[in-house]
């Protein structure tokens, strides 16, 4: 992570008239959805979305048998955030260079991801169709929090950002082509994914196992892994909640529920770069790399 002192020269969020350069050389309004979401409330989402693409059986795989043993969030849970969250700023606030250079990051710590022969369960993280997997949680889960952070987006504002969003998969190997035509296909495409949710015991004692942040030295563990845990499953939809066997009642659900009106007011009141915080300070920090020659990933 970046040194402390960093912290007095974190840059401004991106302003709502900024544009965004793109691969055509034409210039792209930062949509609604991709300024507003990127808040400290965010991270209460982020368990969730991993949750969601590990419930794909081989992406669930892949991460849990990596060889790369940096990018073990079981074993360097803090180097595991920081890599995590500066691929979804990048991918939704970098320039086409920097997007560039952390997909060749990405690259080289996916090249080891692979199954091995005679393994049950193929994976290779090379996979574009797994990879379009996790590009769509990713979005799916951001445009979910944007309800729960401002309410209803406008069609406008739906149809500007999924457009936008096709970069959370552009970043790594998947094709803008492969990216569904646009919002209605996305919605088959979705459900059809909801039909592929697989776990086995081994990702399912895995995933709630990081639900419940087991992986923390014990003290820190029993602090926040409850809260953690019911964050986790208050984000998930409900048939994530039943392939992991958590369970969810109404009492649970009015809780989520001013737990979520309560952030969106505490939200609106943050100053500027308080409410990018810490996503300006990972872009801050995947800059200083790229300038120094240092890994992001």
């Amino acid at each position: 992570m970046a040194a402390s002192g960093a912290a007095r020269q974190l840059p401004e969020p991106t302003a709502p008239d900024a544009v965004v350069p793109e691969r055509s050389g034409t210039a792209a309004r930062l949509p609604d959805i991709a300024r507003d979401t990127l808040t400290p409330f965010a991270l209460a989402a982020a368990g969730a979305n991993v949750i969601m693409q590990l419930s794909r059986l081989p992406v669930g795989h892949g991460v849990i048998k990596s060889p790369v043993e940096s990018g073990r969030i079981d074993r360097h849970p803090i180097k595991r955030l920081r890599t995590t969250l500066s691929y979804i700023v990048v991918a939704m606030h970098g320039t086409p260079g920097e997007r560039d250079h952390m997909r060749a990051e990405v690259n080289r710590s996916h090249r080891a991801v692979r199954s091995a022969p005679g393994d049950p369960v193929k994976y290779n993280a090379f996979d574009r169709e797994l990879q379009l997997w996790v590009a769509a949680c990713l979005y799916w889960g951001t445009e979910d929090l944007y309800i729960r952070l401002h309410g209803e987006p406008t069609p406008e504002q739906r149809d500007d950002f999924y457009r936008y969003a096709a970069r959370f998969g552009t970043t790594l190997q998947v094709t803008e082509d492969m990216w569904p035509a646009d919002r209605e296909a996305f919605e088959k495409y979705w459900a059809d994914g909801i039909e592929k949710i697989v776990v086995d015991d081994l990702t399912r004692r895995y995933l709630r196992a990081f639900a419940g942040l087991s992986f923390l030295p014990g003290p820190v563990r029993r602090v926040l892994g409850p809260t953690n845990r019911f964050l986790c499953v208050g984000f998930l939809p409900e048939p994530f909640r039943e392939a992991l066997g958590f369970r969810w009642s109404a009492a649970d659900q009015r809780r989520f529920d001013r737990f979520c009106r309560a952030a969106a007011a505490v939200n609106r009141t943050l100053p500027g770069p308080v409410r990018g915080f810490p996503w300006n300070l990972y872009l801050w920090d995947v800059r200083r790399r790229i300038r120094d020659g240092r890994p992001i990933v």
